[in-house]
C-alpha cells in the first residue's frame, strides 16, 4: 500500500509545475512567517484563490509548502527582533534571541531552519505511515461513527483553542450555522437565503476565511502603533554547518519531533502547545551547564523541530478522516474539496495517486526548506525592514483580488468584508476564530451523517450508543468537556486564592 501510494504519486509530483510551485511555496511561506502578523495561515489564505485553478498536486504542493515554510519563518523575526513572526515561534524566543545577543544570530537561525526541516521530515514519516492505517481503520465507519467523529473534532478544537470553553463552543456552533446556509442536499429546499440567488450555494469558504483572518488581522495591525517604523537589522548569513550542530542534539531532536507529531495529530492542539511542551521536556532533560534560557542551542532545536513535525502530524487526521487539526489544515481540506477530492478513507482507496503525490509534496517541502531557508535568509532580513504602511495595503489588495477572482462576484467581496467585521468583533471580545472555520468545514459532514443515521435507525438517537466506536467517541467528548470545565475551575480557584493572599 505504502510503496504503491508513493509510486502512483511520483508521476504527478515530478513535473516542472509541481516542483516549481512547491519550491515557490516554501519561499513564500518563509516570507509570510518572518513578517510579524502574517504567518502560514495568512499565506495559505492569500494564495488559495490562485492554487484552486491549478492541477491538484501542483495546487496542494503550493499550499502545503506555504504551511511548511511559514511554520519555520517566524523564528527569523523571533531571533533577530524578539518578535515572533507567528505564535509557533514564541518559545523560540527563550534561547534564540539570547543567542543573537551573544553574536550567534547566524547560528541560531541556521539551527532553527535545520531543526525545522529535520523535524518536518520526521513528521512526514509519521504522516506516510499513520495516515493510511488510520484511513483503513475508518473505512468501516458508518454514518453514526462519522457523526460522532465530527462532534469530537469540533469539541476538541473548542476545548484546546485560546479563550474559554464556552467561547470556543459558541464560535464552533456559529460555524455550523454558516454551513447550513444554501440548498439542502436532502430536500433541495432553500435555507436562510433570504430570496437571494447569490446565497443558493452558501458562502464561499475562501471569502469567509479571508474575511475572518486576513481582513480582521490587517485592521488590527492598522490600529497598532509603529506603522512607519523601519527596523534596523544586520544582515545574517547562516551556513549549512548548522545541520551538524542540530545532529549533535539528536536525542533532543527525536524527542521534540515525536512530541510535535503527537500533538499535531490531536485536533486543536497545534504547534504552540507542542513547541512549549517540547521545550519544557528538553529543559528538564538538559544538564545545568547548558543554561536553557540564556542561549542554549538545544532550546532552539526543541521548539523548531516540534513546530514543523506538528505539520506532518496535523495532516494525518486531516487526510485520513477529514477532521482538520487546526485552521491551516482546515483551509487545506477546503482546497481539496474545491478541487473535487474528499478527504477520508475514500481518498486513500480511490485516489491513491493523489495521496502519494501529497506525501511526496510534503517531504520535498522540508528538503527545500533546509536548502532555501539557509541560502535566502539575507533576503528575508531585508524584507523585515519593510514598513507596515507599505505591507498592509499590499496584503489587503491581494485579499480583494483573490476573493473576486474566485467567481468574478462582487457578492464575495461583500462576504469578505462582512466576515472581516465579524472577525474584528470576535477578536475584540476574545472569541477564537479557528472553531468557526472548523465548523464550516465539518458542518456538512456532521449534518448529512446525523440525518442518515436517524433515517436508518429504528430507535432514534440510541443508534449512536449501540455502536461501539460512536459510543466511545461520544464518551471521549464527555471527558473532554468535563476535563476542560475542571481545569477552568482549578484555574479560577487558584486565581482567587492568589488574589486573596497578595499583599496590599
Amino acid at each position: 500500500m505504502l510503496i504503491e501510494s508513493l509510486g502512483s504519486g511520483f508521476e504527478l509530483f515530478f513535473t516542472p509545475l509541481a516542483l516549481g510551485l512547491t519550491l515557490l511555496g516554501v519561499l513564500f511561506g518563509l516570507l509570510v512567517g518572518a513578517l510579524p502578523g502574517l504567518g502560514p495561515l495568512m499565506g495559505i489564505i492569500l494564495l488559495l484563490p490562485v492554487a484552486i485553478t491549478l492541477p491538484p498536486i501542483a495546487a496542494m504542493g503550493f499550499l502545503i509548502a506555504i504551511f511548511v515554510g511559514g511554520s519555520c519563518g517566524g523564528s527569523i523575526s523571533a531571533i533577530l527582533l524578539r518578535i515572533p513572526g507567528t505564535p509557533l515561534a514564541a518559545a523560540t524566543l527563550f534561547d534564540g534571541y539570547p543567542m543573537a545577543q551573544k553574536g550567534r544570530a547566524k547560528d541560531a537561525i541556521g539551527i532553527a531552519i535545520s531543526a525545522s526541516a529535520l523535524g518536518g521530515l520526521f513528521g512526514g514519516v509519521v504522516l506516510i505511515l499513520c495516515a493510511p492505517l488510520l484511513a483503513h481503520f475508518a473505512s468501516g465507519f458508518a454514518p453514526p461513527e462519522y457523526t460522532a467523529l465530527a462532534i469530537t473534532g469540533l469539541i476538541a478544537i473548542a476545548v484546546i483553542s485560546e479563550g474559554s470553553l464556552l467561547k470556543g463552543l459558541i464560535t464552533g456552533c456559529f460555524g455550523l450555522l454558516l454551513a447550513t446556509i444554501g440548498t439542502d442536499e436532502f430536500s433541495t429546499g432553500y435555507r436562510f437565503t433570504f430570496g437571494s440567488y447569490h446565497m443558493l450555494n452558501g458562502f464561499h469558504i475562501v471569502a469567509v476565511v479571508v474575511g475572518l483572518f486576513a481582513i480582521s488581522e490587517m485592521s488590527l495591525q492598522i490600529m497598532k502603533k509603529g506603522l512607519l517604523d523601519r527596523p534596523n537589522i544586520a544582515v545574517v548569513r547562516p551556513s549549512f554547518g548548522s545541520i551538524v550542530i542540530v545532529l549533535r542534539h539528536w536525542k533532543n531532536l527525536l524527542r521534540s519531533s515525536s512530541i510535535g507529531a503527537f500533538f499535531g495529530s490531536l485536533p486543536g492542539a497545534g504547534g504552540v502547545i507542542s513547541s512549549f511542551t517540547s521545550y519544557a521536556a528538553a529543559k528538564a532533560a538538559a544538564k545545568p551547564e547548558e543554561k536553557y534560557g540564556e542561549g542554549a542551542e538545544g532550546g532552539v532545536v526543541a521548539t523548531e523541530s516540534a513546530n514543523n513535525a506538528t505539520v506532518g502530524g496535523t495532516l494525518v487526521p486531516s487526510l485520513a478522516l477529514g477532521i482538520p487539526g487546526d485552521a491551516s489544515s482546515a483551509v487545506l481540506i477546503g482546497a481539496l474539496l474545491i478541487l473535487g477530492f474528499f478527504p477520508g478513507p475514500t481518498l486513500f482507496e480511490q485516489e491513491i495517486q493523489i495521496t502519494g503525490g501529497i506525501f511526496l509534496v510534503y517531504l520535498a517541502s522540508n528538503v527545500f526548506l533546509l536548502i532555501l531557508g539557509i541560502l535566502t535568509t539575507p533576503i528575508f532580513v531585508y524584507v523585515l525592514r519593510i514598513r507596515k504602511s507599505y505591507l498592509i495595503p499590499t496584503v489587503l489588495l491581494l485579499c480583494a483580488i483573490g476573493t473576486f477572482a474566485l467567481q468574478a462576484s462582487v457578492f464575495d467581496l461583500w462576504v469578505m468584508l462582512g466576515f472581516g467585521l465579524v472577525g474584528i468583533l470576535f477578536r475584540a471580545a476574545d472569541y477564537p476564530l479557528s472553531p468557526v472555520v472548523i465548523g464550516v468545514i465539518l458542518g456538512p459532514l456532521l449534518e448529512n451523517n446525523l440525518r442518515r443515521s436517524l433515517l436508518i435507525s429504528h430507535d432514534g438517537y440510541w443508534i449512536f450508543l449501540e455502536r461501539p466506536v460512536s459510543a466511545a467517541l461520544l464518551l471521549l467528548n464527555v471527558f473532554l468537556i468535563a476535563g476542560a470545565v475542571w481545569f477552568a475551575w482549578r484555574q479560577r480557584k487558584r486565581a482567587s486564592r492568589d488574589g486573596l493572599t497578595r499583599p496590599s
